[in-house]
């Protein structure tokens, strides 16, 4: 993907637009919508992301959708924009609603085998790495435990 601004000011320009998100979505937005990928390896073990924004913690992947984008492309576009990678076979496993910033955020999750060598793109995405589900981090973020009983509720 041509970049026409350099990574170290585009990830500022990241901080930056991430402070005026969070007042926009505690002040004006009452509902978001938004998806997020639970991206496997052959393992099992599931792709985790830190962002060069918000607080130093490890994410599943993942981002808003655009006005009647399709949540099923919106999360492909995600990873491909994020880490040059896809999904083989992405199954849809449900919807969860939490607040999120005083607004309320509804979530389309995803999971399927990541597709090819997941590549952060240093602008959004700093890290990524995969993780053993009984050997997750301690710096997660709060709402990967939630999104994760999906997929244990599909298993059983």
């Amino acid at each position: 993907m041509l970049h026409l601004i350099p990574a170290p000011l585009h990830r500022l320009m990241y901080r930056a637009g991430h402070g005026l998100r969070r007042l926009f979505l505690r002040h004006v937005a009452g509902e978001v919508h938004g998806c997020c990928i639970i991206g496997r390896d052959g393992e099992g073990r599931v792709l985790l992301v830190r962002h060069s924004y918000g607080p130093p913690v490890w994410a599943l992947p993942g981002g808003g959708m655009r006005r009647s984008e399709d949540a099923g492309l919106a999360a492909l576009r995600e990873l491909r924009e994020e880490l040059d990678c896809t999904l083989a076979e992405p199954e849809f496993l449900g919807i969860q609603t939490n607040e999120f910033l005083g607004s309320t955020n509804h979530v389309r999750v995803f999971t399927g085998r990541v597709k090819g060598q997941p590549r952060p793109d240093m602008r959004e995405v700093v890290d990524a790495r995969y993780f053993a589900l009984d050997d997750l981090p301690d710096n997660r973020s709060r709402t990967i435990d939630l999104r994760l009983r999906l997929l244990k509720d599909e298993r059983n």
